[in-house]
């Protein structure tokens, strides 16, 4: 059977923070009332890192003759017809890549995840960058990211204590369109009123530092802090933040913004104009997140197209027969390479 584009069942994850713009604003179907954080757009885990099924947690696929499969069956089945020369996860083979969305309805916890070192040393815990990317926000809606000039571990921990610990951050005012990179050690909170697309390595290793002693509704108590954890793992070296490389390349019917290029991923803002039609020229397997429009993406020797709409995420396997892409309206997505 040949390989086509893949759409995917996203997972809704309810957190105390979150809201509803994966339906308001994405055009997801929603099926519970609860304020949802989470929209696990691309996830493959292997058992007991995300539940105690034993079984892989892996995204279902949404469309075509594998609808009902999983990724990770996909992945199993189709080999490097599907990766091509990526490679996948140790030990277990996972794919390399989680992608989200975050609807921060409320502020997110200010938080840090661990680094290669620290993940090496402490079993169970993993490494987890991400980048950011804005994708709808809210007036005077802020993101805090890194801390401020002179802001040393001593200091923090007075702050954590004290309850100050917001006076110690680089507050940052969002538009449409920001990317944010946040590497491992680096402190950083989603503020209320952001929907962000999230591309990150797959852990959700996440340690805590302040929560503004909000009560977790389920429980009635405030959620769990990880401040050892966390004070370890911070990058306290005050080096300021690398620069990533942004290039722009621009035709008359298509523009490429290079935002993040990391060792784990690549990531590109695409903009088509209606209308266009042209082979899809990759050889590796890539990831689009569509922000808006509409296209039509065809493979050979299968009867129906591909239909995407602003809020789908699809993979382009590695090898597909002769793929095209025709954009029905003006289109913009994340493109998202490995």
């Amino acid at each position: 059977m040949p390989l086509y584009p893949f759409k995917f069942r996203p997972r809704f994850l309810e957190k105390i923070w979150g809201g509803r713009k994966f339906q308001t604003v994405l055009g997801k179907t929603m099926d519970s009332p609860k304020p949802m954080g989470e929209s696990w757009e691309l996830f493959d885990f292997p058992p007991g890192i995300v539940d105690n099924s034993g079984q892989w947690s892996s995204v279902p696929i949404a469309n075509g003759p594998l609808t009902g499969r999983t990724l990770h069956w996909a992945i199993e089945q189709f080999g490097a017809d599907l990766m091509g020369k990526v490679p996948l996860l140790p030990p277990h083979g996972q794919f390399p890549l989680l992608l989200k969305y975050l609807d921060a309805c409320q502020s997110l916890s200010v938080q840090v995840h661990p680094d290669q070192g620290y993940a090496q040393a402490h079993p169970g815990a993993h490494l987890k960058n991400e980048a950011w990317y804005v994708v709808q926000h809210e007036p005077g809606a802020m993101l805090f990211k890194g801390l401020n000039a002179g802001a040393d571990r001593q200091a923090l921990s007075r702050a954590i204590g004290q309850g100050t610990v917001m006076n110690l951050l680089n507050a940052i005012p969002v538009k449409v369109g920001q990317c944010h990179y946040l590497p491992s050690g680096t402190v950083h909170a989603l503020g209320a009123g952001i929907l962000v697309a999230e591309v990150q390595t797959p852990s959700d290793t996440t340690f805590r530092l302040f929560d503004y002693n909000r009560l977790d509704d389920a429980t009635g108590r405030p959620r769990t802090l990880h401040v050892e954890q966390a004070l370890e793992c911070i990058d306290f070296s005050g080096r300021p933040e690398t620069p990533q490389p942004r290039t722009h390349l621009g035709g008359m019917f298509t523009t490429v913004s290079r935002l993040v290029t990391c060792p784990y991923f690549k990531l590109e803002k695409v903009r088509f104009s209606e209308g266009v039609e042209q082979a899809v020229p990759y050889d590796q397997p890539v990831i689009w997140m569509m922000l808006e429009g509409q296209a039509r993406l065809k493979v050979a020797d299968l009867s129906e197209s591909v239909q995407l709409s602003g809020g789908d995420t699809v993979l382009l396997p590695a090898k597909m027969k002769d793929p095209m892409i025709k954009t029905l309206t003006d289109c913009q997505w994340l493109e998202i390479t490995l």
